[in-house]
């Protein structure tokens, strides 16, 4: 199903119990590898029998598929589930595979549009997708954003999400894409975000979603300033009864939260950029590896370990110990007993002592790493990106290469990215070229679920959990929530029935769980909150009115922002130019900021034009780019190389329409974008740009007809602010 812009939310049956929520037992099949990092998300399998020696020319190779990528596959039920690019140029797309496991032959296949990123082409593709043994669904995270859960059967869209729109997510050229995981009925993803209302501030956020429905159940963003996006492995382990989930985040912080709610348990800041590994557990130690810049030291990297059971903010003179100069920043750590073992950035693959931090031995692999090692059966399974791949057989003094394999020439090599999935007694290998299973034609079922410690009964309620988290209405709309109760320790207690109800900044009435908004036709945002014996928990609610809209922000205050809109908060903002009062995209604070698309909401509309006055200046010879955004196209105007742009992916320039464009610092110009969708999936944008106080001319500047149109998307405003640009009366309303 579609996610509704005006939200209905679904009524979720309440039979989930404790042991359904927080299961002691991982519910993946021994032959399941449904996650990046395997059934308990530590890059272990504990399969027998697995291979020690192939041959990509045939050679224990069960079958090869031409289909590469950068991430993981998963594998579930038989099925084998691949996350990569399709197609190229003005066609280009992320596509989600599935294959049969014992053949290879593809079973299905899906592709979603890439739009409103900053991600190049060569990095899209890059989280890995996660199963769910307990639905059969699978669900993937793109690079835009775009976040999809799927039947696994047949690959049907069950919901999807945009959290660009919705949370303001950021994407970079970078690419870096956090993988999601599945945690008793949530999906959980994170990264950097620029919310609405209260939530503006850029910082790493977690994103909690109903698996079944796509709806928000919780947020979370325990951190500090963000640096950059990461691509951190989330784990999760129950220390001391708690269950956490602990990740690095691109503030430099390590964090753990608790997963079925979001709240804090510890943090411990550890670098001075954004953090890409896997932290691994072993009882109440938890080991954390980057090749950053350290906080108190001029080396490069770190690997450390602290106590997990700790609460609060932690400070670096509470680590157990810590060795600088270690650079394993990409590739995530695998324990082996008290022995810890993981490749640095220059693929060289270390061993060392959990309990000292001391260096046992070094085995030289190659020289660029990306991939994370698995360990199974008593051996590492690991390549690099030159196109090696090995298997090797750890001990306490060395590595013994029982098998090392070039994929591809040495000058032509297959990168290898991904770390390997292990099922049903096979070894899942995916380059940037081709897909191997490793192993026997015949499948085995080795390996045992993966054990932790039984949770403990549930003690008294410290949290109350509306559901959902957020909500988008029009006026007169109505939202029915559910509340949940949780113990000190995460633990689910029972669906409350008995909740107290009240509103904060909202026009409406809440009564028994539903809230039903005022009629007025004015946007707002707020809270709906329950009570529950002195404990009060909320949701966020924003009500937007139908199209059409118009907003000259004279009513709004100096030095604010609209509310409802999505990334908008530090990054624009409104000032009183020349006697009146226009929103400013600013040119202060860090490169995160600099470049911003904001989005009024509603991100299902589609078939409308969004218009706006824009102005330029100059600020050391540099002028900013500017523009407007209507159903994931974006009409941008280029100070610097004066040109008019249509696109929907700037950094994929093969479905980009442009113009050269004479734009005039100081002068305002109306710029105006109308998308329509067209039977048969096409969709046309068509843009034009003239002097504010001229009549608007009756050709368009440019156009561009999309073969693999988007077809429904927020409106909203582009500023890249090289130097500062205003925006005036915008408008947005439906095609005549």
């Amino acid at each position: 199903m579609k996610t509704s812009a005006y939200v209905q939310p679904l009524k979720v049956p309440t039979f989930l119990t404790l042991l359904l929520l927080l299961s002691a037992v991982v519910r993946a099949g021994a032959a399941d590898w449904s996650e990046w990092r395997g059934p308990a998300r530590d890059g272990v399998s504990h399969e027998k029998g697995l291979p020690e020696k192939w041959s990509p020319a045939g050679e224990n190779l069960a079958w090869k598929a031409p289909y590469g990528g950068r991430s993981t596959p998963v594998v579930m039920g038989g099925r084998v589930y691949l996350f990569n690019a399709f197609d190229k140029g003005a066609r280009l797309q992320e596509r989600l595979m599935c294959l049969d496991a014992d053949t290879g032959k593809v079973v299905w296949e899906r592709s979603f549009n890439v739009y409103l990123s900053d991600v190049p082409p060569h990095r899209i593709g890059w989280a890995s997708p996660v199963g769910d043994p307990s639905t059969g669904n699978v669900y993937a995270l793109g690079g835009g954003g775009h976040l999809v859960g799927l039947s696994g059967r047949d690959g049907k869209v069950l919901w999807e999400r945009s959290l660009g729109e919705d949370f303001g997510l950021l994407t970079t050229h970078g690419g870096r894409t956090v993988s999601p995981i599945v945690d008793g009925d949530l999906v959980i993803v994170s990264g950097v975000t620029f919310s609405w209302g209260d939530q503006h501030r850029g910082l790493h956020r977690w994103l909690a979603f109903d698996k079944r429905t796509g709806e928000t159940v919780w947020t979370s963003a325990p951190g500090a300033r963000p640096y950059d996006t990461t691509y951190a492995a989330p784990i999760i382990a129950n220390v001391g009864g708690t269950r956490m989930l602990i990740q690095g985040a691109s503030d430099g912080w390590v964090h753990a939260v608790k997963p079925q709610t979001g709240e804090p348990v510890w943090k411990i800041e550890v670098s001075k950029r954004g953090l890409n590994t896997g932290v691994v557990v072993k009882g109440t130690t938890a080991i954390i590896t980057h090749s950053e810049e350290n906080l108190d030291s001029s080396e490069m990297g770190m690997i450390a370990a602290l106590d997990a059971s700790l609460k609060g903010e932690l400070k670096m003179a509470q680590l157990k110990w810590k060795v600088y100069g270690w650079q394993g920043g990409f590739s995530s750590p695998v324990l082996d007993g008290d022995r810890l073992y993981q490749v640095d950035n220059s693929a060289n693959l270390g061993a060392f002592d959990v309990n000292t931090g001391k260096q046992l031995w070094l085995q030289k692999l190659g020289t660029i790493q990306r991939a994370s090692p698995v360990l199974a059966d008593g051996k590492l399974y690991v390549g690099t990106e030159n196109g090696k791949f090995f298997i090797i057989e750890p001990s306490a003094t060395g590595a013994k290469v029982l098998d090392e394999d070039q994929l591809g020439t040495e000058q032509q090599p297959e990168s290898i990215i991904a770390s390997v999935a292990v099922s049903d007694g096979r070894v899942f290998l995916v380059t940037d070229a081709a897909l191997y299973c490793i192993g026997k034609k015949s499948k085995e079922q080795g390996g045992t679920p993966h054990n932790s410690a039984a949770s403990p009964s549930a003690g008294p309620a410290t949290h109350v959990q509306v559901v959902p988290a957020e909500v988008l209405l029009k006026p007169g709309g109505s939202a029915r929530f559910r509340v949940r109760l949780f113990d000190e320790r995460g633990n689910f207690i029972r669906d409350e029935q008995g909740a107290t109800w009240s509103l904060d900044k909202l026009n409406g009435k809440a009564e028994a769980g539903q809230f039903t908004a005022a009629t007025d036709a004015v946007v707002q945002t707020g809270e709906v909150r329950a009570s529950v014996g002195g404990l009060t928990g909320a949701a966020r609610v924003r009500v937007i009115p139908p199209l059409p809209w118009s907003e000259n922000f004279d009513a709004m205050a100096l030095s604010t922002f609209p509310q409802h809109w999505t990334n908008t908060g530090m990054k624009f903002i409104t000032r009183e130019v020349d006697g009146k009062k226009v929103l400013v995209k600013t040119t202060e604070g860090s490169s995160l900021l600099s470049r911003a698309r904001a989005y009024m909401g509603l991100s299902e509309l589609a078939d409308y034009t969004v218009e706006a006055d824009i102005l330029a200046t100059t600020k050391r010879r540099q002028v900013g780019d500017a523009g407007v955004v209507a159903q994931r196209y974006s009409l941008t105007l280029f100070g610097n190389v004066q040109k008019l742009e249509l696109t929907s992916w700037q950094p994929e320039t093969a479905r980009v329409a442009s113009v050269p464009f004479e734009w005039k610092t100081g002068t305002w110009y109306r710029v105006k974008l109308r998308v329509e969708n067209i039977p048969g999936g096409q969709v046309r944008a068509r843009g034009k740009v003239w002097p504010a106080d001229a009549a608007e001319p009756e050709a368009w500047t440019v156009e561009r007809t999309d073969p693999i149109g988007n077809r429904q998307g927020s409106p909203g405003i582009f500023g890249s602010a090289l130097a500062e640009i205003y925006f005036d009366n915008v408008k947005v309303y439906a095609n005549k």
